[in-house]
């Protein structure tokens, strides 16, 4: 257009006129070009928001095909108005009537045509069609950059939540190409072994003084299908559930997610397990019976393997559904096992209700201070007498919970937070796993009554308190340092600077090993077990596979700063030598 345009005034020919109409008729052609010129966008821009919004493009995408030739026609009409107004904006650009083309181009005495030059310097721009849907089109369609323009220039008070995401965050996060547990087939696996193993353990320990055998079975499925038991673990997520959306307790930000955001979190975990507690004593004070939680306690553990099972199938339904951007990034393989039980989605929320977050601390460690509370109370009524050892066990259990509740909002720095999804490996682990299957100690000292000497107790005691005392000092010090690196109570504290600004720690704690909480966990798991000495080896499951665990996932995160901190990680390495034990791992 451009080009024609400036053929058109340069391959103007050359007129003679009287020197008296010579600067008049200038003028007047000046006007006359303007005001074509000007007809000439109006033309052109409703040319381009007639294509944009013409009716065949969107009948091309959702009409039928039988609809598709009266599109064609309709295009077929408009390529022929666009001609003909094409070639008027042509004979417009040069400014000169059909007369005046058919001219010679020598010059020659020609009359004053006064008359043509008024007609054309009154001749109205005529409003056409095209450019009353231009104006419309401008004035009450603002685009989304507007929007949001306009949105964030009003005051902080007037601003409203847009309903449209960034342009980071429509990125969709990369496919899982490392698959771990041993991929699709390992998953499957342990999805299938998971539930067994839960059952299997707490049924040999109701039989033959929790000594290892075969247990017998029920093959009357009422004996697993229980609906009281049903009723009593829905009811215990939905009272948890309230109390975590009690308008009680502060307000933390999470870590900076890849869209740029941040996730906010109540923490009220301490003030539900205070109230749980009083519930739990107002239920013993008012003799309701409490004992049913250890009387169906295989229906409880059925009933809440069926709840993890359709809880994870609603949170993979969910991601399927939602933004991809939304996805977790050690979830998004593409196969349907392993990433439902891995988990989809990173942080599935229901409006501000976070489910993973919740399931992280809530019904699991609070049930599961609730059940060694039952085996304590029963024990009590059955004997008259606290037995040392049970009850030592539940107050150290007690006090590890309560921990992990006070400084609940250092669980947004974990793995389980930041990297995996929430799918069935988390959901079952969560409600199921560490209820039913942490208690075994208290559950074996309350059914068997065993009691080891006072100085074993003392001893036990001892190690207990060495392992709270590096598991809570070496969390502390990460806490603190990765709120403040550059706090001055820190300032003994040496680090070594990544690539990403983070600083790694080589001090403190955290130079005597890469992992000293994990020390401090397995220390204070070894202590709960040695209380039930040595009769049989099933209490000692839960330090066995706790310790298997935390191997394991210091492998997966070593593998994950490596990626992320590459030279620095190297170094890092090179510094702290031992993994979780000095001189042994």
């Amino acid at each position: 257009m451009r080009m024609s345009l400036f053929k058109g005034y340069a391959s103007r020919p050359i007129i003679s006129r009287p020197a008296n109409q010579l600067s008049r008729l200038s003028e007047e052609e000046e006007f006359s070009d303007v005001q074509q010129c000007q007809n000439i966008y109006k033309v052109c821009s409703a040319l381009v928001i007639t294509v944009i919004n013409f009716d065949p493009w969107i009948d091309f995408y959702t009409k039928s095909i039988g609809k598709r030739s009266s599109s064609r026609s309709r295009s077929t009409k408009l390529r022929k108005s666009r001609s003909r107004s094409r070639s008027r904006s042509r004979s417009r650009s040069r400014g000169r009537s059909a007369t005046r083309q058919t001219k010679p181009a020598t010059p020659t005495r020609s009359q004053p045509k006064p008359e043509m030059a008024t007609k054309a310097e009154k001749r109205p721009s005529t409003p056409t069609r095209s450019s009353k849907k231009v104006k419309e089109v401008l004035d009450h369609t603002p685009t989304r950059k507007s929007a949001r323009l306009e949105n964030m220039s009003k005051p902080p008070e007037e601003r409203k939540v847009m309903d449209f995401p960034l342009e980071a965050e429509k990125k969709a996060v990369n496919k899982t190409k490392d698959r771990e547990f041993g991929g699709v087939i390992g998953t499957l696996f342990l999805m299938i072994t998971l539930p067994i193993t839960t059952l299997f353990l707490n049924k040999m320990c109701s039989e033959n003084k929790c000594k290892p055998h075969v247990p017998k079975f029920s093959k009357n499925w009422r004996d697993y299908l229980d609906m009281e038991a049903s009723l009593i673990y829905l009811g215990w997520f939905t009272f948890q559930s309230v109390l975590y959306m009690l308008p009680i307790g502060k307000v933390v930000e999470g870590q900076t997610l890849k869209t740029g955001g941040k996730l906010k979190y109540r923490c009220n975990g301490f003030i539900s397990f205070l109230i749980s507690l009083a519930a739990f004593g107002a239920a013993v004070h008012f003799k309701l019976p409490v004992s049913i939680v250890h009387k169906k306690f295989l229906q409880l553990i059925v009933s809440g393997t069926i709840f993890s099972f359709v809880m994870s199938l609603f949170l993979y339904i969910k991601a399927r559904r939602g933004p991809k951007y939304k996805l977790a990034p050690g979830g998004n393989s593409g196969n349907i096992i392993y990433d439902f039980f891995m988990g989809h989605e990173l942080n599935p929320r229901i409006g501000s209700f976070d489910l993973k977050f919740f399931c992280e601390l809530r019904p699991g460690l609070i049930g599961w201070v609730i059940i060694n509370l039952v085996f304590l109370y029963e024990t009590y009524e059955r004997t008259g007498a606290f037995p040392p050892a049970l009850t030592m066990v539940v107050a150290f259990q007690a006090l590890y919970v309560a921990d992990a509740l006070w400084f609940e909002d250092a669980i947004l720095t974990t793995m389980d937070i930041i990297h995996d999804g929430f799918g069935f490996m988390l959901v079952f682990g969560d409600l199921v796993w560490v209820p039913f299957l942490y208690c075994l100690q208290t559950r074996y000292l309350s059914e068997q009554e065993f009691n080891l000497p006072w100085y074993c107790n003392v001893g036990i005691a001892l190690l207990n308190l060495v392992g709270y005392f590096i598991f809570r000092g070496s969390n502390s010090q990460k806490n603190e340092f990765r709120k403040n690196p550059y706090n001055p109570a820190l300032a003994h504290l040496e680090s070594i600077p990544t690539s990403t600004g983070k600083r790694l720690l080589v001090s403190g704690w955290w130079g005597l090993c890469r992992k000293p909480n994990y020390l401090g966990d397995i220390l204070m798991a070894t202590a709960w077990s040695l209380a039930c000495g040595s009769a049989t080896p099933l209490p000692y499951f839960y330090p066995v596979y706790f310790t298997i665990l935390l191997i394991h996932r210091q492998i997966r995160d070593e593998e994950h700063c490596a990626k992320r901190y590459k030279a620095s990680w190297d170094r890092y390495c090179e510094r702290v030598r031992y993994r979780i034990c000095p001189l042994v791992y």
